[in-house]
């Protein structure tokens, strides 16, 4: 029967003269969504950060691709936008996709999408895994407000000089790194951010041997201390926020109120900056100012 009906899924393949940006399994192929399977088979040109992943990709979904593949990665980007850009605006359809999640995310796609804008091609997004989310959700820390660090440097004196300009940081935060470097970055993120810090080590997700280990950053250091297998993302807890003073608050707060302004106005002031309520600060006040 012609058309899909509620409930009834349906692929679209790709629009002409517009750069699609999909996400791709980080596993596990049936993750790989309808859309995904279309755009793959029907696409006028595939940009792949890695070519022979590709071909192991569409050959696990058992899809063929018709089009021309191309390969886009971190030193050939730059170039290779032009060229994308080019055939989008000959009216041809361009599919991009990393080795694994989305495109950009620490992966080729970021100066694609600048040029694309800049020449006015259109630009979508298959959604999808997401290396990211994921290990974010299984972290079992705080998910209200959370940051993407991607990878740390390399460099032992720069990589410490980005932790400690994160230490203060309240945020979830996540990054990548490398199952040969995990065990090394996570005794300076101990020595830095502080061994007591909770955290996960995500490992292999949505795989066979998918594992989260859940922990301070000290236990953390001495499980990783020989290196983890698989792909890893780590989530830190962010820095707990600093407990504001209620008497340095209302004592502020008289200050302004000397100098001229309401007493409840100054309370309020003074309690925005500091994050509590302005009643409490305006009571604490009221205390202060009656001894």
């Amino acid at each position: 029967m012609p058309g899909g009906g509620p409930g009834t899924q349906t692929a679209s393949g790709p629009r002409p003269g517009t750069i699609t940006l999909a996400a791709t399994p980080i596993g596990h192929a049936d993750d790989a969504s309808l859309r995904l399977r279309s755009h793959l088979e029907s696409a006028d040109l595939l940009a792949a950060e890695d070519t022979r992943r590709l071909t192991s990709l569409v050959r696990r979904l058992d899809v063929v691709p018709r089009g021309r593949v191309v390969s886009l990665y971190e030193h050939n980007e730059s170039a290779r936008a032009a060229d994308l850009v080019a055939a989008a605006q000959e009216g041809r359809s361009v599919v991009v996709v990393s080795d694994a999640g989305m495109p950009a995310i620490s992966d080729p796609g970021y100066r694609l999408v600048v040029a694309a804008a800049q020449a006015g091609v259109p630009v979508t997004v298959i959604p999808g895994p997401s290396a990211v989310l994921t290990a974010l959700v299984l972290s079992g820390l705080p998910t209200d407000r959370f940051c993407f660090e991607g990878f740390l440097p390399r460099k032992d004196s720069e990589r410490r000089r980005v932790l400690h300009d994160l230490a203060g940081q309240t945020r979830t935060m996540v990054f990548f790194e490398s199952p040969r470097r995990v065990g090394t970055t996570l005794q300076v993120m101990a020595e830095v951010l502080g061994a007591d810090r909770p955290a996960a080590l995500c490992r292999e997700m949505t795989k066979t041997f998918e594992e989260v280990l859940r922990a301070d950053l000290g236990d953390l250091a001495r499980l990783a201390t020989d290196g983890v297998r698989g792909e890893v993302v780590l989530v830190v807890a962010g820095a707990r926020p600093p407990v504001a003073d209620t008497r340095a608050a209302a004592r502020e707060a008289l200050a302004l109120a000397e100098d001229g302004m309401r007493l409840k106005e100054a309370a309020a002031q003074v309690a925005r900056e500091v994050g509590l309520r302005p009643n409490e600060v305006y009571r604490a006040a009221l205390a202060c100012r009656g001894r």
